[in-house]
C-alpha cells in the first residue's frame, strides 16, 4: 500500500466500523443491562434469563446467515453501482428471515417449558425462563424484519443512521429494563417478565424507525412489484452464498448453546458465572464485531468493483489488524476481572469460577477476535463462505464439544476444566485459518 491508499483505508475502516462497534456495544449492553439489573432482583431471575435468551441466540444464527449473504452480494453490486439488484436480495433477504421469525415466534408461545428444559434441569430456572419466553417471543418476529433493513444501510453507505437505529432501541431497552423490572414510575414490578416486556417494546421502536428513516431519497427499499431479468440467477447465487453460511451458523450458534447447556446442567452456581463471563465476552468482542463487519464491506466493495488486487491487500492489512485487537481484548478481560468480582453479587463458589473462566476467555480472546475479522469478515467478503463451516466441524464438534461432554458428563472433570474445553474451538483453529487465508480463494468477484 502507498500513502494515499493507507489514507484511504484507514479512514474506509473508521467510518464503517466505528458504528459498527458501537452499534455491537449497545446489543451487548442490552444483555448487561438484564444481567446486571436482574442480579439485583436474585441469582435465579438473572441465571434464567440469561439462559432462556440462548432460544433468541439460535433464532439470530439463522437471521444473521441470510443477512450477511445478503450483505455479501449486497457490498460487491453496490460497489459495481447495481442499485436495482440490490432492491431484489432486499426482497429475498425479507421473505427468508420472515418464515424463520414465525417458527422461534410459534416455539416460544407454544412450548416454551420444552425449551427452556434443553438448557436447565432446576425447576425454579424453567418456569421463570418459560415466563420471559411468552412474552419476548412477540419480539422475535420483529427482529428479522428490522436486521434486514440494518444490513442494507450498512452496505449502502448508511452506517450511521444504521447504528443509531439500533443504538435508540438499545437506550430505550434499558429504560423499559429499569421501569417494568423494579416497578418504576408506577409500573407494576415484574422481574424478569419485564426484562422480557422492555425487549419487545424496544423492538418495536426499532422497526418503527426503520421503516421511518428508510423513507429518505438516498435509501434503499425493498420492491415487491416487476421483474428482475436475472432474478433466478440471483437466487442461485443468493443460495450459495447463505446455505454454507447458515451452516457454519447452525453450527456455530448450536454448538456455543451447547457450552451453555454443558454448564448450566453442572450446577447452579457454574451456570449463574457463565452467565456473567457470557455478558463480558460479548461486550469486549464489540471491537472484533466491528472491524469483521467493516472488512467484509470494504473487501466486498473493491471486488465486486473489480479490483481484485486492492482487495487483497485490504484482505491482509486487515488480518495483521485482527491480531492486534486480540492482544487487547486479553489485556481488557484481565483488566476488568477485579472490578468485576467487586461488583457483580454471587455466591462465595460462583465467584471462584467466575475468576478462573474470566482468566481462560483471555486467552479464547486471541483466537476469537483473529476468526472474526479474517473468516467472517474478509473471506467472507470475497465469498469463501464453506470455510467457516468446514473448521467449525472440525474443530467444535469434533473436539471441544464432545470433549466438553465427557468431562461434564462422564469424567466428572472441575467445572473450569469444562469450561477451557469450550474455548478450544477459536484457539485450536487458527494454524488452519492462516493457511486457508494465505491461498486467497476469497479474492474473486461475485457479481453476474
Amino acid at each position: 500500500m502507498d500513502d494515499k491508499e493507507k489514507r484511504y483505508f484507514y479512514k474506509k475502516l473508521r467510518q464503517l466500523s466505528l458504528p459498527i462497534v458501537f452499534q455491537s456495544l449497545m446489543l451487548a449492553l442490552v444483555a448487561a443491562a438484564d444481567a446486571l439489573m436482574l442480579g439485583r432482583v436474585a441469582q435465579a431471575e438473572m441465571t434464567a434469563v440469561s439462559l432462556a435468551t440462548q432460544v433468541q441466540f439460535v433464532q439470530n444464527m439463522f437471521i444473521t446467515s441470510i443477512t450477511a449473504a445478503g450483505m455479501i452480494l449486497g457490498a460487491q453490486y453496490w460497489g459495481k453501482g447495481d442499485k436495482k439488484t440490490l432492491q431484489h436480495l432486499f426482497n429475498l433477504m425479507l421473505c427468508l428471515v420472515g418464515a424463520a421469525s414465525l417458527l422461534f415466534f410459534a416455539a416460544c408461545e407454544l412450548a416454551p417449558e420444552m425449551l427452556m428444559k434443553i438448557f436447565a434441569k432446576d425447576v425454579e430456572l424453567i418456569a421463570i425462563g418459560s415466563a420471559y419466553l411468552r412474552i419476548a417471543g412477540w419480539s422475535y418476529l420483529l427482529t428479522g424484519v428490522s436486521q434486514c433493513y440494518l444490513a442494507v444501510m450498512k452496505v449502502t453507505d448508511h452506517v450511521l443512521p444504521a447504528a443509531v437505529i439500533s443504538s435508540s432501541a438499545v437506550v430505550m431497552n434499558i429504560i423499559f429494563n429499569a421501569i417494568f423490572i423494579f416497578g418504576k414510575l408506577g409500573a407494576p414490578r415484574m422481574d424478569s417478565r419485564g426484562a422480557a416486556l422492555a425487549t419487545t417494546i424496544s423492538r418495536v421502536i426499532e422497526l418503527l424507525l426503520c421503516l421511518g428513516i428508510s423513507c429518505g431519497k438516498s435509501f434503499v427499499r425493498p420492491t415487491f412489484h416487476g421483474s428482475h431479468a436475472g432474478s433466478k440467477q440471483l437466487a442461485r447465487d443468493f443460495i450459495k452464498q447463505c446455505l454454507p453460511l447458515l451452516g457454519g451458523s447452525l453450527f456455530w450458534g448450536v454448538g456455543f448453546t451447547s457450552y451453555t447447556a454443558i454448564i448450566g446442567h453442572m450446577n447452579s452456581d457454574a451456570a449463574a458465572a457463565n452467565s456473567v463471563a457470557a455478558v463480558v465476552r460479548d461486550l469486549v468482542c464489540c471491537a472484533c464485531n466491528g472491524i469483521g463487519g467493516a472488512a467484509g464491506i470494504m473487501v466486498g466493495n473493491e471486488l465486486g468493483a473489480g479490483d481484485l488486487e486492492r482487495g487483497k491487500r485490504f484482505g491482509i492489512k486487515l488480518n495483521k489488524i485482527s491480531w492486534v485487537i486480540g492482544f487487547a481484548s486479553t489485556g481488557v478481560v484481565l483488566a476488568v476481572t477485579p472490578l468485576l468480582l467487586h461488583f457483580v453479587i454471587l455466591t462465595e463458589t460462583a465467584q471462584k469460577y467466575l475468576t478462573g473462566m474470566m482468566v481462560i476467555m483471555a486467552i479464547y480472546m486471541i483466537g476469537r477476535c483473529v476468526n472474526t475479522v479474517v473468516i467472517n469478515g474478509v473471506m467472507d467478503g470475497g465469498g469463501d463462505t464453506l470455510f467457516d463451516m468446514y473448521s467449525l466441524a472440525v474443530c467444535m464438534w469434533g473436539i471441544a464439544i464432545p470433549l466438553a461432554l465427557l468431562g461434564a458428563f462422564v469424567f466428572d472433570w472441575p467445572v473450569l476444566l469444562v469450561y477451557a474445553c469450550t474455548c478450544l474451538d477459536e484457539v485450536g483453529k487458527i494454524p488452519w485459518v492462516m493457511h486457508r487465508f494465505n491461498k486467497y480463494k476469497w479474492v474473486q468477484n461475485l457479481t453476474k
